[in-house]
């Protein structure tokens, strides 16, 4: 009996201490140091929040940048990847789609969706290519519109690790407070 209290109160100790004091203390940290992070890097325009900076949205529309598909449809919940082999018809059919609607020199990356299905960068290449689209959509000089993917794009940490991205829902909030003005 001596030693089923001696482990109810270990329990006991051990739930506090890992479930309620180093939570606590971590979410603390995190909202003094990262405050930004810790609340999900949420973007807000007129008090108003329009996504995260840190997750994919859906924009099919030809006067936005599009970003790479998602297998789930861009929804967070069933974030994944489709699972299906490379010679799934499914896939095959899927990618010809795609092929069919986005822009030539895009690359393979907006053929195939990521493995999170929400990954919110493409490509510095992918989104010069969808230029001459959202150029059509929009009646914006090319040449702005590079301007705008050139600020979004985040460059490789220590100029080497890492490759070079830019964030969609970023780029398509600088190009409707551009049309706005």
């Amino acid at each position: 009996m001596k030693e089923m209290v001696t482990a109810i109160r270990l329990l006991a100790l051990l739930t506090l201490l890992t479930g309620v004091a180093y939570p606590a203390v971590m979410l603390l940290a995190g909202k003094t140091l990262f405050p930004a992070q810790a609340s999900g890097s949420l973007l807000n325009r007129n008090g108003s929040v329009v996504g995260s900076a840190l997750v994919a949205q859906k924009f099919t529309a030809p006067r936005y940048f599009w970003p790479r598909p998602s297998a789930s449809d861009y929804w967070a919940t069933p974030a994944g990847a489709s699972n299906l082999s490379p010679t799934a018809k499914a896939l095959l059919s899927a990618v010809a789609a795609r092929r069919a609607i986005i822009d030539q020199d895009a690359g393979r990356e907006m053929l195939f969706a990521s493995g999170s299905g929400l990954d919110p960068e493409i490509s510095r290449q992918s989104a010069l290519a969808q230029i001459p689209r959202v150029m059509r959509a929009r009646g914006i000089d090319s040449a702005i519109l590079e301007g705008l993917v050139n600020k979004c794009t985040r460059h490789r940490a220590f100029g080497f690790l890492g490759e070079e991205g830019v964030n969609v829902l970023l780029l398509n909030l600088a190009v409707d407070e551009l049309t706005r003005k």
